[in-house]
């Protein structure tokens, strides 16, 4: 027995002096690898246009021609404001028009008789001014009959009778060149005044057709004004609010402010995919970069491919965040104005970076993130780290780690620094 006892204390101290087993281990190697950066997002799909309509005229609703959900075209009339008083005021108006029309060829008349006058006058000066040759015509041979006649009576072959009726002919014809020329400048007068009387005629015609003009421009005013009684689609689009009904008092929107829109039109075969854009990867999003959507309303069917159409190219002071925007075609109405997705932007730039798998590195209780080292001794060593890019299948080592370097690949244990460890294969 004591011999049994014996041997039964040695293979107890056997086991105690014995060395641990080394814990197997799979390894991966920190690998350079050149990557395309992502950025992953929030997107929000928004209609390409989208339009508040509000009256500018006050009054009824008359009616209404389109209601939600309704398709219209471009200038389709969506309701009618009744404004009856406006209607009279343009009748006010026209019958202005008329008036001033009628005036107008009163005008146009007073013209054509004030031409006609000095063409008459006009007519008088010419045949006066044609007397006044034939006068002085007269005047001459008159006055040269007279000394004639004087030089031989002087002489005595002449009566003194036959002087007087010289000179009788001589003062004759020199008060007939008097009536003649005050004629022609009675004439030449007229012509001044018929003259004046036709820019005088002149100036009222211009006057009458000048305040016609501003009565048409009221009219044509007021047939804006009126014009906006008709509330029309800005552009193609589905009507996705109506807030009138049939007799409801509208208030124009510059009396009571905005308050509700009468309608809301969108245009949604085309929309714009909104995303905001984090500050770290702003400076990295171009126009054209490749970006990948997806929605939870079509989370069986595969990504959507588009690309960037444009970026806002400032950061929002609040969110740090860019805004970058996507257009894209949506002609059967499949992505719904206010539906949200995922955005993945394919950043214009690669790089080499350090990768490990996913399920080689771990988080502490804080969150922080650190790999199982395996130094060529095969000893274990907790190296912390910081990440970057996660595809969800590759993490990318920032700080901490060395290209080459192996760690733990994925593995139940827990392990202490300076732990053996037996490495019994290595990825790459």
């Amino acid at each position: 027995m004591c011999l049994l006892a014996g041997c039964s204390d040695a293979n107890r101290f056997a086991k105690k002096t014995q060395p641990q087993q080394a814990t197997p281990v799979k390894t991966v190697s920190v690998t350079p690898t050149e990557v395309t950066r992502t950025s992953v997002q929030p997107a929000t799909v928004h209609a390409y246009y989208r339009a508040e309509l509000r009256s500018q005229a006050s009054g009824y609703v008359e009616s209404f021609t389109a209601d939600i959900g309704e398709y219209v075209e471009s200038g389709t009339v969506l309701a009618k404001i009744s404004v009856p008083e406006r209607k009279q005021q343009r009748r006010v108006i026209e019958a202005k028009i008329r008036r001033s029309e009628s005036q107008e060829k009163q005008a146009e008349s007073q013209v054509e008789l004030a031409q006609a006058s000095k063409k008459s006058a006009e007519a008088k000066l010419a045949q006066a001014k044609s007397e006044v040759d034939a006068v002085e015509a007269s005047v001459a041979a008159a006055t040269a009959e007279f000394n004639r006649t004087e030089d031989l009576v002087s002489r005595g072959s002449l009566q003194n009778r036959m002087l007087d009726e010289a000179r009788m002919k001589r003062d004759s014809e020199s008060a007939r060149k008097q009536a003649v020329q005050s004629a022609v400048a009675s004439a030449q007068a007229d012509v001044e005044v018929a003259s004046a009387s036709v820019e005088s005629a002149r100036a009222d015609l211009e006057t009458a057709r000048a305040e016609t003009d501003v009565v048409r421009r009221e009219l044509d005013e007021l047939d804006a004004w009126i014009d906006y009684a008709e509330i029309k689609a800005p552009f193609s689009g589905i009507i996705t609010e109506r807030n009138i009904e049939p007799g409801d008092l509208v208030r124009a929107a510059n009396e009571v402010g905005l308050g509700k829109p009468l309608f809301v039109i969108s245009q949604i075969d085309r929309v714009r995919v909104q995303i905001p854009v984090p500050e770290n990867h702003a400076p990295l999003v171009s126009p054209g970069d490749e970006v990948s959507l997806t929605f939870p309303s079509f989370a069986s069917e595969p990504p959507i491919t588009a690309q960037v159409t444009r970026r806002s190219g400032s950061l929002d002071a609040q969110t740090r965040t860019m805004m970058v925007e996507v257009e894209m075609e949506n002609p059967d109405g499949k992505l719904i104005p206010g539906m949200f997705g995922q955005a993945t932007i394919q950043l214009a730039t690669q790089d080499a970076a350090n990768m490990l798998p996913a399920q080689a590195i771990r988080f502490d209780e804080s969150g922080n993130a650190f790999v199982y080292v395996v130094a060529g001794d095969d000893t274990i060593s907790i190296q912390e780290i910081s990440t970057g890019m996660d595809d969800g299948n590759f993490i990318e080592v920032l700080t901490g780690v060395e290209p080459g370097q192996s760690v733990v690949d994925a593995h139940l244990s827990r392990f202490i620094d300076g732990q053996k460890v037996a490495v019994v294969g290595a990825a790459h």
